[in-house]
């Protein structure tokens, strides 16, 4: 008994009349909610399944050292997949015509592609960053406006977590096509300083009071060597810059306390660190 076969009864056709509708629909009812009940026991099993299955395929992952982007992008698109294929077994069992279903799904196929360009794109750009590898789980990049440490590659966005713990998404079409900078990917980066000194104190003083400080400190890179010069002859300052070679991971430490030993050291040893004044020079008319 189907939906079919419900349409071409009528009471007259009937021998017994209104008794034997009575009974067709009867008989419908019970085999097609038996269908409907059978089809969402097969839903709920499905999705715990389905569950069970993306925590065991990321945990699977894990322990075969798959690579952190890789992880998130291969679990979101499994679980998107057998979702898909659990809706079209469930549609099968209440008797829904999947060809016909087909058909439609490729008849609207266009219309939502093209509604959907945007979205495709990410897509597409998911695929290229975890192809090309331009930034990875871990990285620290700017992009798009932002800059964070990426804490995951989704199939659609990528997501940066923000020094201050804010999560940023950003659509991965934007990254895949766009210009970032990525300062994790070298193994060593170069930090560099400005520091001016009053006109009348010592240069050579304070370059060798730099350079003891940058040699003391392990951090520092003696390859390739500290560069240590003269920049310019600012207006209310003598400018030396300072330009050290670290391991990536040092970049921020050594900077911060340079500041603060130079910071100290050249007041110990009687170096002024200026500031941008005005003399102004008052005249009486008589």
């Amino acid at each position: 008994m189907n939906l079919d076969t419900i349409k071409d009864i009528t009471v007259d056709k009937l021998p017994g009349g209104m008794p034997d509708l009575t009974r067709y629909v009867t008989e419908f009812l019970v085999d097609y909610g038996i269908k409907l009940i059978g089809a969402i026991v097969v839903l709920v099993i499905g999705l715990w399944v389905i569950g069970k299955l993306t925590r065991a395929s990321r945990k699977m992952m894990t322990i075969r050292n798959v690579d952190p982007s890789l992880r998130s992008f291969l679990g979101s698109l499994i679980s998107i997949t057998m979702k898909i294929l659990l809706v079209i077994i469930m549609l099968s069992m209440v008797g829904v015509q999947m060809t016909s279903v087909i058909a439609i799904l490729g008849a609207a196929g266009l219309a939502v592609g093209l509604a959907l360009q945007g979205t495709l794109q990410n897509f597409a750009g998911g695929v290229i960053i975890l192809l090309f590898k331009p930034f990875k789980v871990g990285d620290y990049i700017e992009a798009q406006g932002f800059s964070g440490t990426v804490s995951e590659i989704q199939i659609f966005n990528s997501l940066l977590t923000t020094p201050d713990n804010k999560v940023v998404f950003i659509p991965n079409g934007g990254l895949a096509t766009g210009s970032l900078t990525n300062f994790s990917r070298m193994t060593t980066r170069r930090v560099d300083w400005v520091f001016g000194i009053a006109y009348g104190d010592d240069y050579a003083k304070a370059k060798a009071l730099i350079l003891a400080i940058i040699q003391a400190d392990p951090r520092s890179l003696h390859e390739p060597e500290p560069f240590i010069a003269l920049k310019e002859l600012a207006n209310s300052s003598v400018n030396i810059v300072v330009r050290v070679w670290v391991k990536t991971d040092d970049y921020w430490p050594l900077f911060f306390e340079l500041n603060e030993q130079v910071y100290r050291q050249f007041a110990h040893a009687g170096i002024s660190i200026p500031f941008p004044q005005m003399d102004v020079h008052l005249i009486q008319k008589k």
